[in-house]
């Protein structure tokens, strides 16, 4: 199985990634649990032009990380992939049962209470850190289902950012639609320059910050706008010689080694007090732990089933049930892009900081299990 040189870079930057978020992760839990706490919480809630630090790295710098993600996707839909049907139709629905079955364990749980707009939280899957996982497994692992997973996360990340649009608009301002249309007159434009093949780097940078200065105002979350913008960036089917290659290649570093380690820092800076397994008795915790852990895998295994079984694809070669079940396993490690999803789905501090401990139980036990059961699966 052939695959392009910028699926492996990708490949080999998120297993780096993933191995440095788990370093700053536990790094910053352990000074949230010392005495230093108070002068590490200091340093994200230090102002910063009227705003804390972890603001302008919740708003601000993940608005490339999305932006990333979009340049991913689009690559992936035009000659990756997804570029065809047949082939894409697996990933997607794994993805898709792996988003909506556990939404559902998580709803069932928390019916009837006020933490039922967390909904969202389980369906994510960290790229990073699956692909980290699934790298220290070695060459045991074939190709095909290294693909299959990093193409299952990278749909679940456009699932995910479709759920941050729709239920999760900015908590701190009311739907302007004045300031939404501007940000979209500015998409807009961008995308002119892309028809009329304008491949200036420097037009499309200004747009870009000015169609996420006006959607960050607008009361539609600003990290929507990175996405966006993505798909105006030129792109050619000889794409290593387009300007989108070029831009997705040089941002795989800084998004890997600087966004996503200032995220993890400012994120999960986490007290953990003496609570142990009462936590799991509340409906938010259990429905996030077992939405991840359980649904995860459930998901991804019975919309594979299901698509093969109605005949609308294949299992590629060295790829079986017993290994995408591993694979599903991996897929509910949600870690950033669900730590994210909390803090846009609650107000409350107490929720969210519950919230974030259960993700970072739920992706623990999630990456444990799924690395021993492939590793005795794939022998």
């Amino acid at each position: 199985m052939r695959v392009s040189k910028l699926f492996q870079d990708f490949f080999h930057s998120q297993t780096s990634s993933g191995i440095i978020l788990i370093f700053c992760t536990i790094f910053s839990l352990i000074l949230a649990n010392s005495a230093f706490v108070d002068s590490y919480n200091g340093i994200w809630n230090a102002d910063m032009f009227g705003h804390h630090f972890s603001h302008w790295i919740n708003d601000g710098l993940m608005a490339v990380f999305f932006f990333l993600i979009g340049l991913e996707l689009k690559r992936e839909i035009f000659v990756g992939e997804l570029a065809n049907v047949r082939q894409a139709i697996l990933p997607i629905f794994a993805a898709i049962g792996g988003m909506l079955i556990p939404a559902g364990i998580f709803a069932i749980i928390n019916y009837g209470t006020d933490t039922i707009n967390g909904f969202g939280i389980p369906m994510a899957t960290d790229i990073a850190f699956a692909v980290a996982v699934i790298t220290m497994l070695g060459n045991r692992v074939p190709l095909s289902l290294k693909v299959f997973l990093t193409a299952l996360a990278v749909i679940d990340d456009l699932g995910a950012i479709l759920v941050i649009a729709f239920f999760y608009p900015n908590p701190e301002l009311p739907l302007d639609f004045t300031q939404l249309g501007i940000a979209f007159g500015a998409l807009a434009l961008l995308f002119l320059l892309n028809k009329l093949k304008v491949k200036n780097l420097i037009f499309y940078i200004i747009g870009g910050i000015a169609c996420w200065w006006f959607m960050l105002h607008s009361g539609i979350h600003a990290t929507i706008a990175g996405v966006l913008v993505a798909f105006a960036i030129p792109f050619d089917k000889d794409d290593t010689k387009s300007l989108s290659f070029k831009v997705q290649h040089a941002l795989h570093i800084p998004v890997s080694f600087i966004i996503l380690p200032l995220f993890a820092l400012a994120n999960t800076a986490i007290t953990i007090d003496g609570g142990g397994v009462s936590h799991f008795s509340l409906p938010l915790a259990s429905g996030i732990f077992i939405g991840l852990v359980l649904g995860k895998p459930i998901g991804v295994v019975l919309a594979s089933w299901i698509a093969v079984k109605l005949g609308l694809c294949v299992l590629p070669t060295a790829v079986n049930f017993k290994r995408i079940t591993g694979a599903g396993m991996l897929a509910g490690i949600g870690f950033t892009m669900s730590i994210f999803v909390s803090m846009l789905a609650f107000n409350d501090v107490d929720y969210i900081n519950e919230a974030k401990l259960m993700i970072l139980v739920a992706s623990f036990v999630s990456a444990i299990a799924g690395f021993f059961y492939l590793r005795q699966t794939l022998k």
